[in-house]
């Protein structure tokens, strides 16, 4: 169990800044994506990320720039924490030629090869074969063609419902045996779609899965980013030491329904409040003002600049122009730079 390390993590002002931002980023941008959506901007399936905050902020923040991260179809806010810039994101979601994948992936494929971020995928565990795949090159580079700078760590980020799926379990096979560098982040909000988790699987305790293939793994308070992140930073250290793949359950849950057109009428109001009232963001916020790292005011100017940031991106996906028709067949295959 790792829930107790939050207490003991040091923190500068700057870093609780910079978690702070990233928390409210995601949230604001999602509500907005909601916004959107009911107002026809956005189509097909949007899958928010909001009370999930934690866990991308407290991963991803861990990593270097030069790491990679690999999501699923609840992808936005990944993409945000990867430094994917936020118009970007909101003009693919409009389905903009100014996109980060040129208007023609929408919310469930995000992808930037800039800022190493390896895609959202709509198939439940899709993403997980192809995160073992590049942590397979950094290794491969390192230790057979002799890059000594090849030491990047991917991250994997997948919900409770893809660990029931064959991927899932091949996939830490092989990252064991390889003993490939990366980590494997279950978001375990307790519901795939809607299939509650206990009805789902035998063990509900997916982090003592990893001890069948001899690997560490960790149940996490995935409402509490201090914890999140001191976890990502030892399994993070671990793997680019060479010591091979780490398993955490973040222990999570969504605010909203599974996707902007679910109803959410099959989980109890009584298991919302009780969620509800460990808001990821609002836990920060208590944490940081007790212990005297920055002020309220700080936080509130944090607030206003996201805001402002956010509106931008709609402005820019608004103003940005639809992919031309002559190009209905570019992308399907790589271009050079």
């Amino acid at each position: 169990m790792v829930q107790a390390v939050a207490n003991s993590l040091a923190l500068t002002s700057a870093e609780a800044l910079t978690l702070y931002e990233d928390m409210v980023l995601g949230r604001t941008f999602e509500d907005k994506c909601a916004e959107m959506y009911y107002r026809g901007k956005m189509f097909g399936f949007v899958h928010l990320y909001n009370g999930q905050e934690a866990v991308s902020t407290g991963v991803i923040k861990a990593l270097r720039r030069d790491d990679y991260v690999c999501s699923t179809y609840r992808d936005h806010v990944h993409a945000l924490s990867a430094g994917v810039p936020a118009r970007e994101i909101m003009a693919e979601l409009f389905g903009k030629a100014t996109g980060c994948s040129k208007g023609r992936g929408g919310s469930m494929h995000l992808f930037s090869a800039k800022h190493n971020f390896l895609g959202g995928f709509a198939f439940v565990a899709e993403g997980i074969p192809v995160a073992s795949g590049a942590a397979f090159q950094s290794k491969y580079r390192r230790e057979v063609m002799g890059d000594e700078d090849a030491d990047q760590v991917t991250a994997c980020f997948f919900g409770d419902g893809a660990t029931n799926n064959g991927q899932f379990y091949e996939t830490l096979n092989m990252a064991a045996l390889w003993k490939l560098p990366m980590l494997f982040i279950v978001e375990n909000n307790n519901w795939a779609i809607g299939m509650a988790h206990p009805r789902a699987t035998s063990n509900i305790s997916i982090h003592k899965k990893a001890a069948v293939f001899d690997l560490p793994g960790y149940e996490v308070d995935g409402m509490d980013v201090l914890a999140v992140h001191q976890a990502a930073r030892e399994a993070i250290a671990r793997a680019r030491s060479g010591e091979g793949p780490t398993l955490l359950e973040c222990m999570t849950y969504r605010f909203r329904g599974h996707s902007l057109a679910d109803p959410d009428e099959l989980r109890s109001q009584e298991e919302k409040d009780f969620w509800f009232a460990r808001d990821p963001i609002k836990l920060l916020k208590n944490t940081i003002l007790d212990r005297n790292l920055v002020t309220e005011a700080e936080l509130t100017a944090i607030d206003r600049k996201v805001q402002l940031l956010v509106e931008e991106a709609v402005k820019f996906a608004e103003e940005s122009p639809e992919p031309h028709p002559s190009e209905l067949y570019r992308f399907q295959f790589a271009e050079d730079e």
